[in-house]
């Protein structure tokens, strides 16, 4: 779950990481008010959870309640790279003398954790790591170790920063990973990281994504999530505990197994080049059960798409046979009745696939296309969404 900002800096202050005071505010009534309470210069910040906010108008300063105000009339309602501003954050201005990157983050690929950090902060840091990767500093971090305070030094100074820095921004680098380790977090990142014109090393931009599969140890994220941006399909699946994530397309997908899914996406967009550039139209992993009951949940949800022409299962059985998957498959199209209005077709095998065959075809749906295989699956799903 990606974080707002005004969450990031909340979390960051409970933490003793530094931070500017700051206000959230949802109308320019409310920006006025509190730029008067914070006083001086202000920084007027949409909050929305994508990058590129300054150069879309998402960030202004402030001099006088009066500019906030105009700021905010200018800020709410703007859409930002398909986010419509609907909040914006009040900051205490800041003196900056200069602007410093830093990050921790999950590195999947190595199983460990990893540090990017530079002393060249403010822009996108994708940016910098293709035109002065030099000036990217990467570290591993050891996730039993963590950074304490050498290893915030070994980041720092590696990183480039002045031997009069290295300690006031290692302090900070011990606290950021404070964070990221007590709130089970994939991605914590400051950029930038400031030195103001007083000495004082400051996180003036936060971005935070916490692990849901860590939810059940904090039982305060909860609070965090913002089911009204929330996309309704996807809050669907998540109630009723499915694996599930809305994509772009016309091809709806069901599949046990995680890299199984994610296979079938690839052979679904490969066999939709045929057929008029159909796409999958979501992710869904059903898991090792495919009961009637778990079956008919997902099948509902992605029935439930309007940009769904067809659905494609494709189940491998192994802990649950394929006798069983095509039980589920009748027992959930009985049970969804006539809401399961659009073409399925059904790749089955692994364990038991004989029976699982025969089930469905006693069955004789007239929603149900058996396919012999992966392929034939995928591009069978794929003309009938086109034809749809």
């Amino acid at each position: 779950m990606d974080l707002y900002e005004y969450q990031a800096r909340d979390l960051f202050e409970q933490y003793g990481v530094p931070v500017l005071p700051g206000i959230v505010a949802d109308t320019a009534e409310e920006v006025r008010a509190a730029a008067e309470k914070l006083g001086g210069v202000v920084v007027v910040k949409a909050q929305v959870k994508t990058g590129g906010r300054g150069k879309a108008g998402g960030v202004k300063v402030a001099k006088t309640p009066d500019e906030a105000f105009e700021a905010a009339q200018s800020i709410l309602g703007l859409d930002i790279k398909g986010h419509v501003v609907k909040r914006v954050m009040v900051a205490g201005g800041a003196r900056i003398a200069q602007e410093f990157y830093f990050s921790v983050l999950l590195d999947r690929a190595n199983r460990s954790y990893l540090s990017l950090t530079s002393v060249e902060g403010g822009m996108e840091i994708e940016q910098l790591a293709v035109e002065k990767p030099e000036a990217l500093a990467r570290i591993e971090v050891d996730p039993i170790a963590g950074i304490d305070a050498a290893k915030a030094r070994e980041i720092a100074v590696a990183a480039n920063f002045p031997a009069e820095l290295v300690d006031k921004v290692a302090d900070v680098f011990v606290k950021l990973y404070e964070v990221y380790k007590g709130e089970d977090a994939t991605l914590v990142e400051v950029n930038p990281l400031i030195l103001d014109e007083d000495g004082n090393v400051i996180a003036l931009d936060g971005k935070v994504t916490l692990d849901e599969n860590a939810e059940f140890r904090h039982a305060n994220h909860a609070l965090l999530e913002d089911k009204d941006a929330a996309d309704p399909l996807e809050a669907a699946a998540k109630a009723l505990d499915l694996n599930y994530v809305k994509l772009d397309g016309e091809v709806g997908i069901i599949g046990n197994g995680a890299g199984l899914v994610m296979s079938t996406l690839d052979v679904v967009a490969y066999a939709g080049e045929n057929h008029g550039g159909v796409k999958p139209a979501n992710f869904l992993d059903i898991g090792g059960g495919a009961s009637a009951e778990v079956m008919a949940n997902g099948l509902g949800i992605i029935l439930g798409d309007p940009q769904v022409k067809s659905v494609f299962v494709n189940v491998f059985g192994g802990i649950t046979a394929c006798d069983q998957v095509a039980k589920g498959i009748v027992g959930a199209l009985a049970e969804l009745g006539s809401t399961a209005n659009k073409p399925l077709v059904v790749r089955l095998d692994g364990n038991n696939v004989v029976e699982g065959r025969r089930i469905l075809e006693e069955a004789a749906h007239p929603l149900v296309t058996l396919a012999e295989n992966m392929d034939q699956g995928a591009d069978k799903a794929a003309e009938l969404a086109n034809a749809a």
